[in-house]
């Protein structure tokens, strides 16, 4: 698929002040893998949807992307498109349909509850709803200074000569998918004490105004580290001209709140559909 129309399209369909503005950013990691499903009027594509194969779930396949022109709705560009995703799958031999981040290669948790249309069409299409997750939005540039590491620990922008040690830390701490979210990450900054790593964090790893992973050995949890990183991060990103950060997929609500005053914003609902 000629990923300029892709790109075209979905700054038409998706939301303003933040999704439509990463299109291009959207449009190239997810179109890293998998298949296309696409539906044209004449020259001009209407509708679009990216088809991957799950990496921590090989037998389930992910909907990544389901695009349609809003002059274009309601006439069954949606419904043609996902019987046309799930028939690609059953020849893969995939058990399910899942409308979850594929990580690493992701830039969602699931759908935006705003995204109505697509709601509709999934639970029209009998994917069943299976969670719900949410973003946090961090104001920038965040107010105050920054806290100060303890004495024995060095916090500093990773370099090159960082990486191999950083990443051999995150695989056997966190996996694979955050290894690949660090390495093609826009900034990184990690803490070390006796010369090796014991906490990291990055951003911009699956889009540009995204703030993560980010991770703490368990031998140095409880030292502060994780706002320390969060701090340097998020400096980098206000540093570029951007009034906030969306840290993506949260688990800890209350750590970050606390921490940089970011605030629950974005809630998405997950879906699966079993083939």
């Amino acid at each position: 698929m000629d990923l300029a129309l892709l790109t075209d399209l979905a700054r038409r369909c998706l939301l303003a002040g933040g999704d439509a503005e990463e299109a291009e950013s959207i449009v190239t990691l997810l179109s890293r893998n998998g298949s296309a499903v696409a539906r044209y009027e004449g020259d001009t594509l209407i509708g679009a949807a990216l088809l991957s194969v799950g990496r921590k779930h090989p037998s389930a396949g992910h909907l990544d992307l389901l695009l349609v022109d809003p002059a274009h709705r309601r006439r069954g560009v949606a419904r043609s498109m996902l019987a046309e995703v799930e028939q690609e799958a059953r020849k893969r031999g995939l058990e399910s349909l899942k409308v979850t981040g594929n990580a690493p290669d992701y830039v969602w948790p699931g759908v935006d509850v705003r995204y109505t249309a697509a709601i509709c069409a999934l639970e029209a299409a009998g994917y069943a709803r299976t969670g719900t997750a949410w973003n946090m939005t961090a104001p920038l540039p965040v107010p105050g200074p920054a806290r100060t590491p303890p004495a024995d620990v060095t916090v500093r922008r990773a370099g090159e000569q960082d990486m191999a040690a950083l990443v051999e830390m995150i695989g056997a701490q966190w996996g694979p998918a955050w290894v690949t979210e660090v390495q093609r990450a826009a900034g990184v900054h990690l803490a070390l004490r006796d010369g090796l790593p014991i906490a990291f964090a990055a951003w911009g790893g699956c889009r540009p105004s995204w703030f993560g992973p980010m991770g703490t050995l368990p031998s140095a949890t409880g030292l502060g580290l994780g706002g320390v990183l969060l701090r340097h991060c998020l400096d980098d990103q206000a540093a570029l001209g951007m009034a906030s950060a969306q840290i993506g997929w949260v688990g800890p609500v209350p750590f970050y709140s606390n921490a940089v005053g970011a605030y629950i914003e974005r809630v998405f609902f997950l879906f699966e559909k079993t083939l």
